[in-house]
């Protein structure tokens, strides 16, 4: 059986002063942080359902995908600083922490949050809500977990982000 680890997150946020939204995954997954950067789950639909709703080739490398963000007004980070957790299963969460988004909102115009998937959507409205003031929108998560969404399905509901890009 697998076990808990205490994990403390292993990236810098991705933003710049022109980020508008900010996109908040729970916690990198045992994927992302072998492949060290965010969404490295080659099942992970995240880059094509970002580049589709952009309408921009997918990005490949990790530059491309900073890229990619940066270009197009988006800050991406998670909402967990650290946790105890089992592998990547989000339901095994214990013991959350929230990461400071001060610098962040300090440094760049975010009008609106965009959390992947409800756990992360849950994790911000109690831990980081009170602090950061700016209400959250749950999108369904591009995790392969999340089987019951296929690609298009996703694309669609993902497209409220360019309301505010």
């Amino acid at each position: 059986m697998p076990k808990e680890e205490l994990l403390v997150h292993p990236f810098p946020p991705i933003f710049d002063k022109n980020s508008r939204i900010l996109i908040l995954g729970t916690i990198p997954s045992v994927a992302s942080r072998q492949n060290q950067f965010y969404y490295g789950h080659p099942q992970n639909r995240f880059w094509k359902v970002l580049s589709a709703v952009l309408e921009t080739r997918l990005p490949e490398t990790i530059q491309e995908k900073k890229e990619l963000l940066l270009s197009h007004g988006i800050a991406l980070w998670d909402v967990l600083a650290s946790c105890r957790i089992e592998l990547s299963k989000d339901s095994s969460i214990r013991e959350p922490v929230a990461n400071d988004f001060s610098p962040i909102l300090e440094n760049a115009r975010i009008c609106a949050v965009y959390a992947n998937g409800k756990t992360a959507g849950n994790l911000y409205r109690k831990l980081a809500y009170p602090r950061t003031g700016i209400p959250c929108t749950i999108l369904p998560s591009t995790s392969p977990a999340n089987a019951s969404y296929h690609l298009d399905k996703l694309t669609e509901a993902w497209m409220v982000i360019r309301e505010n890009l």
